[in-house]
């Protein structure tokens, strides 16, 4: 049966319960399941992505008895996956897939499938009759961000605000130790609407963040907003979905992360409908909720006061590699930390090699 929720949501008047002819089926269904003889080899499965919202008495031992959390796919999930779509596919010897699952951290089963389409057209757009490590991470690309929309022209002003821009969220993770390896910086605007973006592959994949690796993706995420700031003494519109993950991160740590000196560990927020949207509910009254903004903004602003000095402070470098990336529009992660090695010799060397990534 699957979206049981249906059939079997809550007699809970809470929950929308209450109607007459639900109720009529959710107690015949019931009454089935018990009925069933138990000799007999018959297995009843359901499906649902609101499990919060099921009637008590369908859940209970006899009628389920065991639940399965069917989650977004791990690494090792990741590569089975990929392994699994690209039988029928000619690969060539430079494919790495446990490089393309690093790189798809968050992804399903439907949009892994599609990645490894869109690599068998772009090897074939590219004349090749294998398909080849570059033709994987494109495809990576375009399934996350969408394609290339070259009709999309950018005049010059515009392009040196976006290359610094992409540039300052670039060169703050690089400055940072908890930070992720860059793997690719573009100003090429994208079909999903960005103009410009910097690709990040962690090293491994982790499951906890610690308090100063949320503090340092804090700075790293304002670093496009700070670079303009930096540059041309004024900000743009381009910063909006920037501001919008700080935000969910700041006040994530400050409601249910237990991160905040000021409100300790209290859980101020909950999460609903974890399986759709996941929205969160304030568990909390009016006076309490104006100081989680207070202190939510008070972190946000700490944060970027500390991506506008890293910036100042590397002035020079940050012009250098805008500069390189307006003429290429788009520069890999090792042309980057290229310039970056070059410019600043005290910068250390990457604690373990990063697969596939600074290519």
């Amino acid at each position: 049966i699957d979206e049981i929720d249906a059939i079997g949501k809550s007699r809970d008047s809470r929950y929308g319960g209450g109607n007459d002819e639900r109720e009529q089926t959710l107690n015949q269904l019931l009454s089935e399941m018990d009925g069933f003889d138990s000799s007999k080899g018959l297995l009843v499965l359901g499906a649902t992505n609101r499990p919060e919202i099921l009637d008590p008495a369908l859940l209970r031992p006899g009628r389920f008895d065991r639940r399965v959390v069917v989650e977004r796919p791990d690494l090792k999930g990741r590569v089975a996956i990929l392994k699994v779509h690209s039988k029928n596919v000619l690969m060539d010897d430079s494919v790495d897939l446990e490089a393309v699952g690093l790189a798809t951290s968050g992804a399903v089963g439907s949009e892994l499938a599609n990645m490894i389409n869109e690599a068998a057209i772009l090897a074939v757009k590219h004349g090749r009759k294998a398909v080849c490590q570059n033709d994987l991470l494109e495809s990576v690309e375009v399934v996350l961000v969408g394609k290339e929309k070259k009709d999309r022209v950018m005049n010059q002003k515009e392009r040196t605000i976006v290359s610094y821009h992409e540039v300052g969220h670039a060169l703050i993770s690089a400055l940072q130790k908890n930070s992720e390896p860059v793997q690719k910086i573009t100003i090429v605007p994208r079909t999903m609407g960005a103009l410009g973006y910097v690709m990040y592959v962690p090293e491994e994949e982790t499951y906890l963040k610690s308090k100063s690796e949320l503090e340092d993706m804090l700075v790293s995420v304002f670093g496009g907003r700070a670079a303009e700031e930096v540059v041309f003494g004024n900000v743009t519109t381009g910063a909006s979905n920037d501001i919008e993950k700080a935000t969910s991160i700041a006040r994530a740590m400050v409601t249910q992360y237990g991160m905040s000196e000021k409100f300790g560990l209290i859980g101020l927020e909950r999460v609903q409908d974890q399986y759709l949207s996941g929205h969160t509910v304030m568990n909390c009254g009016e006076a309490t909720a104006a100081e989680v903004d207070k202190e939510v903004m008070r972190i946000l602003k700490e944060a970027y006061a500390k991506a506008v000095a890293i910036l100042r402070e590397n002035r020079e470098v940050m012009d250098k590699i805008a500069e390189f990336l307006i003429k290429k529009e788009t520069i890999t992660g090792k042309e980057f930390m290229e310039i970056l090695r070059e410019e600043k010799k005290d910068m250390p060397d990457p604690i373990k090699p990063v697969k596939a990534i600074l290519v």
